[in-house]
């Protein structure tokens, strides 16, 4: 219990900073020219919101189930043998809730304009990104995300380094500042999963579940297989 509630709190803290940073670059609440992610201002301040937020999350719950907060990375887990099963479910369920939440909390303390505008944060392609684009893009910026996991919280020599959470966060940060154009920068099933639910909108949903598992389970193959030292 104490696990899945870590897994949801830290979901939380993610979902809620990132969608309140969205909401808050909209027309409707600058009071001018705005959207989701307005402006170069509007990404770094949307990039650095999941950013710090993450970060935050996995120093304070890493203790208590090791911050997964993704199910992405749960996946990664559990194909490398670190997480049985059952508790896998518990923990992503635990993370769709924990969004769910959040993206509720969201729609209930923004303007319902602002909510529009921005689709409650859900995570979506530029008009222009095909579906090999979202696909591919949303598979590297997982995979350079749970690389970073495993790189900086499961190998004992990067865990050495103390700066787990912190180098986590910062591997979000500059995804979204490199992919949130592209395709809104997921990296989380759980991130899109919460604010589609509470809008109602599935809109490309498929993708941000596959492309970002695919690239967490192979990340984390690759380093248990490739770059973790067996002792």
């Amino acid at each position: 219990m104490k696990k899945a509630v870590a897994e949801f709190l830290g979901t939380f803290f993610l979902t809620f900073a990132g969608i309140a940073a969205i909401l808050s670059t909209t027309p409707a609440v600058t009071g001018g020219g705005g959207g989701q992610g307005a402006g170069l201002g509007g990404l770094v301040a949307i990039a650095l919101a999941h950013g710090l937020a993450l970060s935050v999350a996995v120093n304070a719950f890493g203790g208590i189930s090791g911050a997964h907060i993704n199910p992405a990375v749960t996946a990664g887990m559990l194909v490398t043998g670190r997480i049985p099963g059952g508790l896998a479910v518990t923990y992503i369920v635990s993370q769709l809730a924990g969004a769910t939440i959040a993206a509720m909390a969201c729609r209930g303390l923004f303007p319902a304009d602002a909510v529009m505008q921005a689709k409650l944060g859900i995570p979506l392609p530029a008009a222009w990104a095909t579906t090999g684009m979202v696909l591919g893009m949303e598979f590297i910026l997982t995979f350079l995300l749970v690389t970073a996991v495993f790189g900086t919280a499961v190998d004992d020599r990067g865990a050495g380094v103390k700066i787990g959470g912190f180098g986590i966060g910062l591997t979000v940060t500059f995804d979204i500042l490199a992919g949130g154009r592209v395709t809104g920068a997921s990296m989380n099933p759980a991130r899109s999963f919460g604010p589609a639910l509470v809008l109602g909108d599935f809109s490309w949903h498929w993708a941000y579940w596959v492309a970002p598992i695919a690239g967490g389970c192979v990340a984390a193959l690759l380093y248990h297989h490739v770059l973790l030292e067996r002792k």
